[in-house]
């Protein structure tokens, strides 16, 4: 009839549409949980000297050093270690959110929200500057700066 309310066909009509959004929605999140749950992210430093790889949660599940390694002073292994991980985490915020706005969309507040939270979980903040960084005595064939700090 006019979409009045007390139209019981009108209402069946509103009612089935309702449920037939519901019903796409959580297929969608259901699609949108499996995909983001099989992710998994990749990074080595520009040196080559890490590589490191990350699960769905950010967690760290390998790392591989390579024998550069060896030839660089400790702190400067560690620091690139901790720089890739967050450069890793980064892109794992990116795939992860490009995930939901595939799946569920980003029209929603709900879907803005979950996009929201996952970058704020997994995003790391700016590397610390090196020059907070204390200054030591170069060894000679170590490489005593980080990636980032590189050209």
């Amino acid at each position: 009839m006019d979409g009045n309310i007390l139209d019981p066909d009108g209402a069946r009509e509103r009612l089935a549409a309702w449920k037939g959004r519901i019903e796409q929605l959580a297929a969608d999140t259901q699609t949108m949980s499996s995909r983001l749950q099989e992710v998994r992210v990749t990074a080595t430093d520009p040196g080559g000297l890490v590589e490191v790889t990350i699960d769905s949660t950010g967690a760290l599940v390998d790392l591989t050093l390579s024998g550069r390694m060896e030839s660089t002073k400790p702190d400067v292994v560690s620091r690139t270690i901790m720089e890739t991980l967050a450069a890793a985490k980064n892109q794992l915020a990116d795939r992860s959110q490009e995930i939901i706005a595939d799946t569920v969309g980003t029209e929603s507040p709900a879907a803005r929200a979950i996009a929201e939270s996952v970058g704020n979980h997994l995003r790391s903040e700016p590397a610390r500057d090196a020059a907070a960084t204390p200054e030591s005595d170069a060894e000679e064939g170590f490489e005593d700066r980080s990636f980032l700090e590189r050209g």
